[in-house]
């Protein structure tokens, strides 16, 4: 049985002690267990069913986060088994700390309702929904303090060029994927915790609201210009229930949502250079409709 550890001295799974970014072979060699690899096109994620451990990793390599498995999903990548180790918080097993502690929780952003409890460099963030505990999250600690954001960096602004129009909304947040996401072409790049933090109208809470679309969150993408110059930019569009933009219109998204579905393929005929096409957010006309205009088109 998997015994992890968290306090003063260090951080150790099965008395072997690691700190982020953790190095996939020693994890793997610690875990003695059977893994298997989901790669997409920005992580790859690696799940050892027998635990119910997900590991995280942008380069394949070494990974950036653990998370373990307290209910059982219906992702790719999820666990088939739950989590049923021991994870000793200061000497106590966690989930009796955290429901004892409340005053000793870290708040890691702005409208964290769960806060998350951080020793030794390391916290464990408490992913609930509908105040039940569904995953533990372990990474390394980032700052709470709140960052200095310039007043005027998410505030649209007019563009003193020509503009694409866009019929559908779906199809302007996967051209969003790849102009500000995979291209950086799109600055600022959004960040939903930066944004929250930004906002000047009223206070957002993620904890509450991120089950939902965040209304002033979809507003600000549908607002926000594109440029008509970047138009030829687009050769083909990846969507994928992980892609940054969807994970940062719902904060607590869990891939089979239907809020941003392409509805109509008629935006296309405005990227010249679009040849390709992988969807997972469409309605099932819209495949037959591109592969009708010469964009060969499939599900994911």
């Amino acid at each position: 049985m998997i015994r992890i550890k968290l306090s003063e001295e260090n951080f150790s799974i099965n008395d072997v002690p690691f700190s982020f970014p953790i190095e996939i072979k020693l994890l793997s060699k610690v875990l003695s267990a059977t893994k298997r690899k989901t790669k997409t096109k920005y992580n790859t994620i690696y799940t050892w069913d027998e635990l119910g451990i997900l590991a995280y990793s942008k380069n394949g390599k070494s990974i950036e986060s653990l998370t373990l498995e307290l209910k059982k999903e219906d992702f790719k990548f999820s666990s088939k088994n739950k989590f049923q180790g021991h994870f000793l918080f200061d000497q106590e097993e966690i989930l009796t700390y955290y429901k004892l502690n409340k005053t000793k929780r870290v708040k890691l952003f702005k409208g964290d309702s769960s806060g998350a409890l951080v020793l030794n460099n390391v916290s464990v963030w408490f992913a609930s929904k509908k105040n039940n505990i569904e995953a533990l999250v372990i990474k390394a600690y980032e700052s709470s303090s709140l960052p200095k954001i310039p007043k005027n960096k998410y505030a649209i602004k007019k563009l003193e060029e020509e503009e694409i129009t866009f019929l559908d909304f779906g199809f302007k947040l996967a051209i969003i994927q790849e102009l500000m996401y995979n291209k950086e072409l799109i600055k600022p790049k959004f960040d939903l915790f930066e944004f929250v933090l930004w906002y000047p109208k009223r206070d957002i809470d993620l904890e509450e609201e991120g089950y939902e679309p965040i209304e002033e969150v979809t507003q600000y993408f549908k607002d926000l210009p594109i440029p008509k110059r970047l138009a030829s930019e687009i050769t083909e569009i990846y969507q994928d229930g992980g892609n940054d933009i969807y994970m940062q219109l719902l904060r607590f998204g869990e891939g089979w949502e239907n809020y941003w579905d392409i509805e109509t393929a008629m935006d296309a005929k405005q990227f010249p250079n679009l040849k390709k096409t992988v969807l997972c957010y469409a309605k099932d006309t819209v495949i037959d409709e591109l592969n009708n205009m010469g964009i060969k088109s499939e599900w994911i």
